[in-house]
Protein backbone atom coordinates (compact mmCIF):
# COMPACT_ATOMS: atom_id res chain seq x y z
CA UNK A 1 0.00 0.00 0.00
CA UNK A 2 1.55 3.15 -1.12
CA UNK A 3 0.80 7.19 0.03
CA UNK A 4 1.33 9.91 -0.47
CA UNK A 5 2.65 12.81 1.37
CA UNK A 6 1.11 16.65 1.29
CA UNK A 7 3.57 19.10 2.46
CA UNK A 8 2.46 22.64 3.06
CA UNK A 9 5.11 24.30 0.79
CA UNK A 10 4.82 27.87 2.35
CA UNK A 11 6.01 25.85 5.74
CA UNK A 12 7.36 23.09 5.12
CA UNK A 13 5.30 20.75 7.38
CA UNK A 14 3.32 17.41 6.74
CA UNK A 15 -0.75 18.19 6.12
CA UNK A 16 -1.85 15.34 5.25
CA UNK A 17 -1.33 11.32 3.68
CA UNK A 18 -3.68 10.30 0.89
CA UNK A 19 -3.87 6.46 0.25
CA UNK A 20 -2.75 5.71 -3.57
CA UNK A 21 -4.73 3.82 -6.15
CA UNK A 22 -3.24 0.25 -7.61
CA UNK A 23 -3.76 -0.50 -10.83
CA UNK A 24 -6.54 -3.08 -10.27
CA UNK A 25 -8.19 -0.22 -8.18
CA UNK A 26 -8.22 2.07 -11.71
CA UNK A 27 -9.44 -0.97 -14.16
CA UNK A 28 -12.49 -1.45 -11.08
CA UNK A 29 -13.10 1.72 -11.68
CA UNK A 30 -13.68 1.89 -15.43
CA UNK A 31 -15.99 -0.84 -15.24
CA UNK A 32 -17.85 0.94 -12.80
CA UNK A 33 -17.95 4.17 -14.89
CA UNK A 34 -19.13 1.77 -18.16
CA UNK A 35 -21.68 0.56 -15.77
CA UNK A 36 -23.26 3.70 -14.38
CA UNK A 37 -22.48 5.78 -18.17
CA UNK A 38 -25.83 4.32 -19.79
CA UNK A 39 -28.14 5.35 -16.93
CA UNK A 40 -25.79 8.54 -16.46
CA UNK A 41 -26.10 9.81 -20.02
CA UNK A 42 -29.94 9.46 -20.43
CA UNK A 43 -30.68 11.27 -17.00
CA UNK A 44 -32.59 14.35 -18.73
CA UNK A 45 -29.69 17.53 -18.71
CA UNK A 46 -31.88 19.48 -16.09
CA UNK A 47 -31.35 17.24 -13.63
CA UNK A 48 -27.55 17.07 -14.83
CA UNK A 49 -27.50 20.65 -14.38
CA UNK A 50 -28.81 20.37 -10.77
CA UNK A 51 -26.25 18.45 -9.80
CA UNK A 52 -23.95 21.38 -10.52
CA UNK A 53 -26.11 24.13 -9.43
CA UNK A 54 -25.44 22.06 -6.01
CA UNK A 55 -21.91 21.78 -6.54
CA UNK A 56 -21.68 25.52 -7.09
CA UNK A 57 -23.60 26.03 -4.14
CA UNK A 58 -21.38 24.31 -1.59
CA UNK A 59 -18.66 25.42 -2.83
CA UNK A 60 -19.37 29.18 -2.44
CA UNK A 61 -21.04 27.84 1.12
CA UNK A 62 -17.38 26.83 1.87
CA UNK A 63 -15.43 29.27 0.39
CA UNK A 64 -13.22 30.00 3.62
CA UNK A 65 -12.54 26.57 3.73
CA UNK A 66 -12.24 25.58 0.02
CA UNK A 67 -9.62 28.68 0.00
CA UNK A 68 -7.72 27.70 2.94
CA UNK A 69 -7.03 24.24 1.51
CA UNK A 70 -5.63 25.27 -1.73
CA UNK A 71 -3.75 27.76 -0.13
CA UNK A 72 -1.80 24.81 2.47
CA UNK A 73 -1.72 22.71 -0.36
CA UNK A 74 -0.14 25.01 -3.30
CA UNK A 75 1.56 27.58 -0.85
CA UNK A 76 -0.35 30.17 -2.78
CA UNK A 77 -2.33 33.28 -1.02
CA UNK A 78 -5.68 32.75 -0.03
CA UNK A 79 -6.86 35.91 -2.28
CA UNK A 80 -5.21 34.69 -5.33
CA UNK A 81 -7.00 31.16 -4.26
CA UNK A 82 -10.69 32.67 -3.93
CA UNK A 83 -9.32 35.01 -7.17
CA UNK A 84 -7.77 32.84 -9.79
CA UNK A 85 -9.30 29.29 -8.08
CA UNK A 86 -12.99 29.38 -6.76
CA UNK A 87 -14.41 32.54 -8.86
CA UNK A 88 -13.70 31.57 -11.99
CA UNK A 89 -14.84 27.83 -10.94
CA UNK A 90 -18.31 28.79 -10.16
CA UNK A 91 -18.51 31.52 -12.94
CA UNK A 92 -18.29 28.80 -15.77
CA UNK A 93 -20.39 26.88 -13.45
CA UNK A 94 -23.16 29.35 -14.05
CA UNK A 95 -22.34 29.81 -17.32
CA UNK A 96 -22.99 26.13 -18.49
CA UNK A 97 -25.96 26.08 -15.69
CA UNK A 98 -27.02 29.00 -18.44
CA UNK A 99 -26.75 27.89 -21.44
CA UNK A 100 -25.91 24.25 -21.75
CA UNK A 101 -29.25 23.20 -23.03
CA UNK A 102 -28.76 25.90 -26.17
CA UNK A 103 -24.94 24.42 -26.64
CA UNK A 104 -26.01 20.68 -26.27
CA UNK A 105 -29.11 20.97 -28.36
CA UNK A 106 -29.41 19.74 -32.04
CA UNK A 107 -28.91 22.41 -34.59
CA UNK A 108 -30.75 22.78 -37.78
CA UNK A 109 -27.87 23.33 -40.63
CA UNK A 110 -28.94 23.82 -44.24
CA UNK A 111 -29.41 21.67 -46.93
CA UNK A 112 -27.62 21.91 -50.25
CA UNK A 113 -30.17 22.90 -53.64
CA UNK A 114 -29.36 19.26 -55.11
CA UNK A 115 -31.26 17.49 -51.39
CA UNK A 116 -34.47 19.56 -52.20
CA UNK A 117 -37.06 18.58 -49.55
CA UNK A 118 -34.67 17.26 -47.11
CA UNK A 119 -33.65 18.81 -43.63
CA UNK A 120 -30.22 18.51 -41.63
CA UNK A 121 -29.53 18.85 -38.42
CA UNK A 122 -26.46 18.10 -36.01
CA UNK A 123 -26.77 15.62 -32.71
CA UNK A 124 -24.41 16.12 -29.62
CA UNK A 125 -23.96 12.96 -28.27
CA UNK A 126 -21.62 11.79 -25.06
CA UNK A 127 -18.68 9.54 -25.63
CA UNK A 128 -18.40 7.68 -22.49
CA UNK A 129 -15.76 7.75 -20.03
CA UNK A 130 -13.70 10.83 -19.85
CA UNK A 131 -10.25 10.48 -18.34
CA UNK A 132 -9.35 14.18 -16.76
CA UNK A 133 -5.86 14.42 -15.04
CA UNK A 134 -4.95 17.94 -13.96
CA UNK A 135 -1.74 19.45 -12.88
CA UNK A 136 -0.81 21.21 -9.26
CA UNK A 137 -0.29 24.88 -10.02
CA UNK A 138 -4.39 25.67 -10.25
CA UNK A 139 -5.66 22.28 -8.69
CA UNK A 140 -9.04 23.21 -8.16
CA UNK A 141 -10.27 25.10 -11.36
CA UNK A 142 -8.11 22.98 -14.06
CA UNK A 143 -9.52 19.82 -12.81
CA UNK A 144 -13.57 20.92 -11.98
CA UNK A 145 -14.03 22.48 -15.06
CA UNK A 146 -12.97 20.27 -17.22
CA UNK A 147 -14.98 17.21 -14.97
CA UNK A 148 -18.14 19.45 -14.90
CA UNK A 149 -17.97 19.98 -18.81
CA UNK A 150 -17.26 16.02 -19.47
CA UNK A 151 -20.38 15.28 -16.98
CA UNK A 152 -22.42 18.02 -18.45
CA UNK A 153 -22.14 16.83 -21.87
CA UNK A 154 -23.19 13.01 -20.36
CA UNK A 155 -20.18 11.52 -20.17
CA UNK A 156 -19.02 9.43 -17.08
CA UNK A 157 -15.35 10.62 -15.46
CA UNK A 158 -12.36 9.37 -14.09
CA UNK A 159 -10.53 12.00 -12.43
CA UNK A 160 -6.28 11.50 -11.26
CA UNK A 161 -5.74 14.51 -9.32
CA UNK A 162 -1.95 16.02 -8.98
CA UNK A 163 0.26 13.90 -6.36
CA UNK A 164 1.79 16.95 -5.83
CA UNK A 165 -1.36 18.51 -4.44
CA UNK A 166 -3.17 15.47 -3.29
CA UNK A 167 -5.12 17.46 -0.29
CA UNK A 168 -7.21 19.23 -3.17
CA UNK A 169 -7.76 15.85 -4.71
CA UNK A 170 -9.64 14.74 -1.79
CA UNK A 171 -11.42 18.61 -1.33
CA UNK A 172 -12.77 17.75 -4.73
CA UNK A 173 -13.90 14.16 -3.99
CA UNK A 174 -15.84 15.66 -0.98
CA UNK A 175 -17.48 18.11 -2.85
CA UNK A 176 -19.04 15.82 -5.38
CA UNK A 177 -19.86 13.11 -3.03
CA UNK A 178 -21.91 15.86 -0.90
CA UNK A 179 -23.34 17.18 -4.46
CA UNK A 180 -25.26 14.05 -4.38
CA UNK A 181 -24.10 13.04 -8.18
CA UNK A 182 -24.82 9.55 -8.63
CA UNK A 183 -22.51 6.25 -7.56
CA UNK A 184 -19.52 6.11 -9.89
CA UNK A 185 -20.46 9.03 -12.13
CA UNK A 186 -17.26 10.75 -10.71
CA UNK A 187 -14.21 8.72 -9.53
CA UNK A 188 -11.59 10.15 -8.08
CA UNK A 189 -8.35 7.95 -8.60
CA UNK A 190 -5.48 9.54 -6.22
CA UNK A 191 -2.19 8.52 -7.24
CA UNK A 192 1.35 9.20 -9.08
CA UNK A 193 2.67 8.33 -12.01
CA UNK A 194 2.24 4.87 -12.23
CA UNK A 195 -1.80 5.39 -11.61
CA UNK A 196 -1.87 7.92 -14.17
CA UNK A 197 -0.64 5.26 -17.09
CA UNK A 198 -2.97 3.26 -15.37
CA UNK A 199 -5.78 5.68 -16.35
CA UNK A 200 -4.92 5.92 -19.74
CA UNK A 201 -4.16 2.42 -20.32
CA UNK A 202 -8.03 1.43 -19.21
CA UNK A 203 -8.75 2.96 -22.61
CA UNK A 204 -10.95 5.66 -21.88
CA UNK A 205 -13.54 7.36 -24.26
CA UNK A 206 -11.37 10.64 -24.38
CA UNK A 207 -8.57 12.13 -22.10
CA UNK A 208 -8.17 15.40 -20.98
CA UNK A 209 -4.54 16.16 -19.98
CA UNK A 210 -3.04 19.48 -18.47
CA UNK A 211 0.35 19.83 -17.92
CA UNK A 212 3.54 19.55 -19.14
CA UNK A 213 4.41 19.22 -23.12
CA UNK A 214 6.77 16.16 -21.98
CA UNK A 215 4.07 14.20 -20.14
CA UNK A 216 1.28 15.62 -23.16
CA UNK A 217 3.43 13.78 -25.61
CA UNK A 218 3.79 10.91 -23.52
CA UNK A 219 -0.30 10.02 -23.39
CA UNK A 220 -0.96 11.42 -26.77
CA UNK A 221 1.99 8.48 -27.82
CA UNK A 222 -0.27 5.81 -26.03
CA UNK A 223 -3.47 6.91 -26.31
CA UNK A 224 -2.35 6.64 -30.02
CA UNK A 225 -2.15 2.99 -29.57
CA UNK A 226 -5.77 2.48 -29.24
CA UNK A 227 -7.40 6.23 -31.29
CA UNK A 228 -8.35 7.34 -28.23
CA UNK A 229 -8.62 11.47 -28.90
CA UNK A 230 -6.76 13.67 -26.15
CA UNK A 231 -7.27 16.88 -25.54
CA UNK A 232 -3.92 18.38 -23.86
CA UNK A 233 -3.38 21.67 -22.16
CA UNK A 234 0.13 22.33 -21.99
CA UNK A 235 2.80 24.95 -21.46
CA UNK A 236 3.90 28.40 -22.54
CA UNK A 237 6.04 30.91 -22.90
CA UNK A 238 3.91 33.72 -23.09
CA UNK A 239 5.18 36.92 -24.73
CA UNK A 240 4.45 40.81 -23.69
CA UNK A 241 4.69 43.33 -26.12
CA UNK A 242 5.08 47.14 -24.80
CA UNK A 243 4.61 49.69 -27.67
CA UNK A 244 6.39 53.44 -26.22
CA UNK A 245 2.39 54.41 -26.57
CA UNK A 246 0.94 52.53 -24.06
CA UNK A 247 0.24 53.75 -20.80
CA UNK A 248 3.48 52.34 -18.91
CA UNK A 249 2.41 52.26 -15.19
CA UNK A 250 -0.43 50.14 -16.27
CA UNK A 251 1.91 48.02 -18.38
CA UNK A 252 4.38 47.74 -15.19
CA UNK A 253 1.54 46.90 -12.84
CA UNK A 254 0.03 44.12 -15.92
CA UNK A 255 3.95 42.78 -15.96
CA UNK A 256 4.86 42.47 -12.07
CA UNK A 257 0.57 40.30 -11.89
CA UNK A 258 0.98 38.24 -15.13
CA UNK A 259 4.51 37.28 -14.45
CA UNK A 260 4.48 36.39 -10.23
CA UNK A 261 0.79 35.55 -9.21
CA UNK A 262 0.73 32.39 -8.38
CA UNK A 263 4.39 32.94 -7.80
CA UNK A 264 4.96 32.86 -11.72
CA UNK A 265 3.10 28.76 -12.15
CA UNK A 266 0.60 29.59 -14.47
CA UNK A 267 0.96 28.39 -18.02
CA UNK A 268 -0.06 31.89 -18.81
CA UNK A 269 2.33 33.60 -17.38
CA UNK A 270 4.09 36.62 -19.00
CA UNK A 271 7.68 34.62 -19.46
CA UNK A 272 9.11 37.42 -22.43
CA UNK A 273 8.80 41.38 -22.19
CA UNK A 274 9.28 42.82 -25.34
CA UNK A 275 9.77 46.65 -24.35
CA UNK A 276 10.07 49.24 -27.29
CA UNK A 277 13.38 51.19 -27.15
CA UNK A 278 12.40 54.56 -26.44
CA UNK A 279 11.22 53.29 -23.35
CA UNK A 280 12.86 50.06 -22.08
CA UNK A 281 15.15 52.24 -19.72
CA UNK A 282 11.80 53.59 -18.07
CA UNK A 283 10.09 50.51 -17.82
CA UNK A 284 12.77 48.76 -16.28
CA UNK A 285 13.41 51.28 -13.51
CA UNK A 286 9.55 51.66 -12.64
CA UNK A 287 9.77 47.01 -12.93
CA UNK A 288 12.09 46.88 -10.40
CA UNK A 289 11.19 49.47 -8.39
CA UNK A 290 7.45 47.89 -8.37
CA UNK A 291 8.87 44.57 -7.83
CA UNK A 292 10.82 45.20 -4.62
CA UNK A 293 7.77 46.04 -3.15
CA UNK A 294 6.01 43.27 -3.04
CA UNK A 295 5.22 41.48 0.30
CA UNK A 296 5.90 38.07 0.79
CA UNK A 297 3.00 36.16 1.68
CA UNK A 298 0.21 39.22 0.87
CA UNK A 299 1.26 39.91 -2.64
CA UNK A 300 2.94 36.47 -4.08
CA UNK A 301 3.21 33.28 -2.25
CA UNK A 302 5.57 30.71 -2.34
CA UNK A 303 6.39 28.32 -5.52
CA UNK A 304 4.39 24.45 -5.24
CA UNK A 305 7.02 21.92 -6.14
CA UNK A 306 10.43 21.54 -5.22
CA UNK A 307 11.96 20.23 -8.56
CA UNK A 308 10.59 23.24 -10.01
CA UNK A 309 11.96 25.60 -7.74
CA UNK A 310 15.15 24.50 -8.69
CA UNK A 311 14.56 24.77 -12.47
CA UNK A 312 13.59 28.26 -11.83
CA UNK A 313 17.28 28.47 -10.07
CA UNK A 314 19.14 26.28 -13.28
CA UNK A 315 17.50 29.20 -15.78
CA UNK A 316 18.75 32.01 -13.25
CA UNK A 317 22.20 30.55 -13.19
CA UNK A 318 22.25 29.71 -17.42
CA UNK A 319 21.11 33.53 -18.00
CA UNK A 320 23.83 35.23 -15.78
CA UNK A 321 26.55 32.75 -16.88
CA UNK A 322 25.77 33.95 -20.85
CA UNK A 323 25.70 37.21 -20.03
CA UNK A 324 22.10 38.50 -18.14
CA UNK A 325 21.66 40.59 -14.80
CA UNK A 326 19.71 39.65 -12.01
CA UNK A 327 18.00 43.47 -11.42
CA UNK A 328 16.27 41.83 -8.34
CA UNK A 329 15.56 38.71 -6.61
CA UNK A 330 17.14 35.55 -7.95
CA UNK A 331 16.89 33.89 -4.61
CA UNK A 332 15.11 31.51 -2.10
CA UNK A 333 13.72 33.47 0.29
CA UNK A 334 13.33 31.10 3.73
CA UNK A 335 15.22 28.17 4.29
CA UNK A 336 12.52 24.66 4.69
CA UNK A 337 9.92 26.58 2.31
CA UNK A 338 9.48 27.44 -1.36
CA UNK A 339 9.60 31.14 -1.28
CA UNK A 340 11.52 32.16 -3.75
CA UNK A 341 11.92 36.35 -4.66
CA UNK A 342 10.68 37.75 -7.84
CA UNK A 343 13.11 37.76 -10.08
CA UNK A 344 13.87 40.65 -12.81
CA UNK A 345 16.27 39.75 -15.40
CA UNK A 346 18.21 42.37 -18.17
CA UNK A 347 20.48 42.03 -20.80
CA UNK A 348 18.76 38.49 -21.66
CA UNK A 349 18.88 37.20 -25.35
CA UNK A 350 17.42 34.17 -26.98
CA UNK A 351 20.45 31.96 -26.83
CA UNK A 352 18.84 31.52 -22.77
CA UNK A 353 17.13 28.90 -21.45
CA UNK A 354 14.75 31.50 -19.88
CA UNK A 355 13.95 32.83 -23.16
CA UNK A 356 13.51 29.06 -25.03
CA UNK A 357 12.06 26.98 -22.16
CA UNK A 358 8.71 27.35 -20.03
CA UNK A 359 10.08 28.92 -16.50
CA UNK A 360 7.23 28.26 -14.68
CA UNK A 361 8.27 30.43 -11.68
CA UNK A 362 8.67 34.06 -10.98
CA UNK A 363 10.93 35.33 -13.22
CA UNK A 364 10.59 38.32 -16.03
CA UNK A 365 13.14 38.93 -17.96
CA UNK A 366 13.03 41.92 -20.33
CA UNK A 367 14.95 43.21 -23.62
CA UNK A 368 13.54 46.22 -26.26
CA UNK A 369 12.69 46.08 -29.63
CA UNK A 370 12.93 48.68 -31.89
CA UNK A 371 10.45 47.96 -34.89
CA UNK A 372 6.88 46.64 -34.88
CA UNK A 373 7.72 43.82 -37.00
CA UNK A 374 10.71 42.75 -35.16
CA UNK A 375 8.83 42.86 -32.01
CA UNK A 376 6.00 40.19 -33.66
CA UNK A 377 9.37 38.28 -34.82
CA UNK A 378 10.45 37.09 -31.61
CA UNK A 379 7.28 36.94 -29.92
CA UNK A 380 6.46 34.12 -32.28
CA UNK A 381 10.15 33.03 -31.69
CA UNK A 382 8.78 30.16 -29.88
CA UNK A 383 7.90 26.37 -29.96
CA UNK A 384 4.90 27.91 -27.37
CA UNK A 385 2.13 29.82 -28.43
CA UNK A 386 -0.42 29.92 -25.08
CA UNK A 387 -1.33 33.35 -24.56
CA UNK A 388 0.56 36.93 -25.75
CA UNK A 389 -0.47 39.93 -24.69
CA UNK A 390 -0.19 43.66 -26.62
CA UNK A 391 0.33 46.98 -24.93
CA UNK A 392 -0.78 50.47 -26.80
CA UNK A 393 -3.32 53.08 -26.42
CA UNK A 394 -3.11 52.44 -30.66
CA UNK A 395 -5.87 49.91 -30.67
CA UNK A 396 -5.82 49.68 -34.79
CA UNK A 397 -2.28 48.92 -34.21
CA UNK A 398 -2.33 46.82 -31.03
CA UNK A 399 -5.11 44.35 -33.28
CA UNK A 400 -3.07 44.43 -36.02
CA UNK A 401 -0.14 43.19 -33.76
CA UNK A 402 -2.44 40.67 -32.23
CA UNK A 403 -3.82 39.22 -35.55
CA UNK A 404 0.07 38.35 -36.48
CA UNK A 405 0.27 36.55 -33.14
CA UNK A 406 0.52 32.70 -33.46
CA UNK A 407 -0.92 32.05 -30.42
CA UNK A 408 -4.72 30.34 -28.86
CA UNK A 409 -5.25 33.46 -26.97
CA UNK A 410 -4.42 37.28 -27.07
CA UNK A 411 -5.09 39.93 -24.66
CA UNK A 412 -4.94 43.48 -25.36
CA UNK A 413 -3.67 45.97 -22.43
CA UNK A 414 -4.45 43.34 -20.09
CA UNK A 415 -2.54 39.63 -19.27
CA UNK A 416 -4.01 35.93 -18.61
CA UNK A 417 -7.72 37.16 -18.29
CA UNK A 418 -8.82 35.25 -21.72
CA UNK A 419 -9.13 32.22 -19.57
CA UNK A 420 -11.34 33.68 -17.05
CA UNK A 421 -14.26 34.35 -19.96
CA UNK A 422 -16.59 31.36 -20.21
CA UNK A 423 -17.63 32.81 -23.36
CA UNK A 424 -14.18 32.55 -24.98
CA UNK A 425 -13.06 28.90 -26.21
CA UNK A 426 -9.25 28.34 -24.51
CA UNK A 427 -6.54 26.22 -26.02
CA UNK A 428 -2.82 26.52 -27.43
CA UNK A 429 -1.13 26.27 -30.65
CA UNK A 430 1.93 24.59 -31.51
CA UNK A 431 3.66 22.92 -28.44
CA UNK A 432 0.83 24.60 -25.79
CA UNK A 433 -1.62 22.20 -26.86
CA UNK A 434 -4.39 20.17 -28.89
CA UNK A 435 -8.44 21.52 -28.63
CA UNK A 436 -10.28 24.43 -27.10
CA UNK A 437 -12.67 24.09 -23.87
CA UNK A 438 -14.79 27.11 -22.07
CA UNK A 439 -17.81 28.38 -24.74
CA UNK A 440 -19.70 25.96 -26.59
CA UNK A 441 -16.71 24.04 -27.52
CA UNK A 442 -16.18 23.21 -23.62
CA UNK A 443 -18.91 20.74 -24.32
CA UNK A 444 -18.77 19.74 -27.77
CA UNK A 445 -14.95 18.77 -26.94
CA UNK A 446 -16.76 15.74 -25.09
CA UNK A 447 -19.32 14.60 -27.61
CA UNK A 448 -19.52 13.02 -30.49
CA UNK A 449 -21.38 14.56 -33.23
CA UNK A 450 -23.28 13.31 -35.22
CA UNK A 451 -24.62 14.66 -38.88
CA UNK A 452 -28.12 13.47 -40.03
CA UNK A 453 -29.85 14.12 -42.82
CA UNK A 454 -33.37 13.66 -43.22
CA UNK A 455 -35.14 12.31 -46.01
CA UNK A 456 -39.45 11.64 -45.77
CA UNK A 457 -39.20 9.01 -48.12
CA UNK A 458 -42.40 9.53 -50.21
CA UNK A 459 -40.77 8.66 -53.36
CA UNK A 460 -39.37 5.69 -55.22
CA UNK A 461 -35.94 6.19 -55.53
CA UNK A 462 -33.57 9.92 -55.64
CA UNK A 463 -32.08 11.01 -59.01
CA UNK A 464 -28.76 10.32 -58.59
CA UNK A 465 -29.50 6.61 -57.76
CA UNK A 466 -29.46 4.23 -60.77
CA UNK A 467 -29.68 3.66 -63.44
CA UNK A 468 -27.17 5.94 -64.57
CA UNK A 469 -28.77 7.74 -67.92
CA UNK A 470 -28.00 10.02 -70.80
CA UNK A 471 -29.96 12.54 -69.81
CA UNK A 472 -28.49 12.24 -65.79
CA UNK A 473 -25.54 13.60 -67.17
CA UNK A 474 -26.65 16.47 -69.06
CA UNK A 475 -28.66 17.25 -66.48
CA UNK A 476 -25.47 17.24 -63.64
CA UNK A 477 -23.20 18.86 -66.55
CA UNK A 478 -26.32 21.48 -66.99
CA UNK A 479 -26.42 21.83 -63.13
CA UNK A 480 -22.44 22.08 -62.57
CA UNK A 481 -21.82 24.51 -65.33
CA UNK A 482 -24.52 26.79 -64.07
CA UNK A 483 -23.67 26.82 -59.76
CA UNK A 484 -19.96 26.63 -60.10
CA UNK A 485 -18.64 28.06 -63.41
CA UNK A 486 -16.61 31.21 -63.73
CA UNK A 487 -20.17 33.26 -64.36
CA UNK A 488 -21.88 32.56 -60.58
CA UNK A 489 -25.14 34.59 -61.76
CA UNK A 490 -27.60 32.17 -62.84
CA UNK A 491 -30.31 33.69 -65.08
CA UNK A 492 -34.00 32.59 -64.24
CA UNK A 493 -34.71 30.94 -67.81
CA UNK A 494 -31.64 29.03 -67.65
CA UNK A 495 -33.00 28.00 -64.06
CA UNK A 496 -36.27 26.88 -65.42
CA UNK A 497 -34.95 25.21 -67.84
CA UNK A 498 -32.48 23.14 -66.05
CA UNK A 499 -35.22 22.24 -63.53
CA UNK A 500 -37.22 21.36 -66.58
CA UNK A 501 -34.52 18.98 -67.78
CA UNK A 502 -33.84 17.54 -64.04
CA UNK A 503 -37.54 16.93 -63.78
CA UNK A 504 -37.68 15.47 -67.35
CA UNK A 505 -34.89 12.96 -66.11
CA UNK A 506 -36.76 12.12 -62.29
CA UNK A 507 -40.05 11.17 -64.46
CA UNK A 508 -38.19 8.92 -66.93
CA UNK A 509 -36.12 7.18 -64.13
CA UNK A 510 -39.61 7.01 -61.92
CA UNK A 511 -41.36 5.32 -64.96
CA UNK A 512 -43.38 8.55 -65.08
CA UNK A 513 -44.14 10.36 -68.34
CA UNK A 514 -43.35 13.44 -69.02
CA UNK A 515 -46.10 16.34 -68.33
CA UNK A 516 -44.83 19.35 -69.26
CA UNK A 517 -44.14 22.34 -66.87
CA UNK A 518 -43.93 22.01 -63.27
CA UNK A 519 -43.85 24.46 -60.24
CA UNK A 520 -41.66 22.15 -58.20
CA UNK A 521 -38.79 20.00 -58.60
CA UNK A 522 -39.60 17.12 -56.54
CA UNK A 523 -36.37 15.89 -54.67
Amino acid sequence: MTYMVQINPATGEKVAEIKEKSQTEVLAAMTRARAAFPAWSQTPLDRRLAFLRRLRELLVDQIDEVAATIAQATGKVQVEAVMTEIFPTADIIHYYEKRASDFLAPKRVKTPFVFWGNHSYVEYKPMGVVAVISPWNYPLYLSIVPILSALVAGNCVLFKPSEVTPLVGVLIEKLFADAGFPADVVQVLHGGRETGQAVVSAKPDKIFFTGSVATGKKIMAAAAEHLIPVELELGGKDPMIVFADADLDRAVRGALWGAFTNAGQVCMSVERVYVEAPVYDEFVRKVVAATQELRQGVEFGSMTYPLQMQLVQAHIQDAVEKGARVECGGHALQEGTLYFAPTVLTGVNSSMRLMQEETFGPLLPILPFATEEQAVKQANDSEYGLNASVWSQDLVKAKRVATQLISGNVCINDVITNVANPHLPFGGVKHSGIGRYHGPEGLHTFCHQTSIMVNKGTKPREINWYPYTPELQDAFHTLTRLLFGKKRSVPFPALKNLFKQMLRTYRKQNGQPWQGEQKNLPM
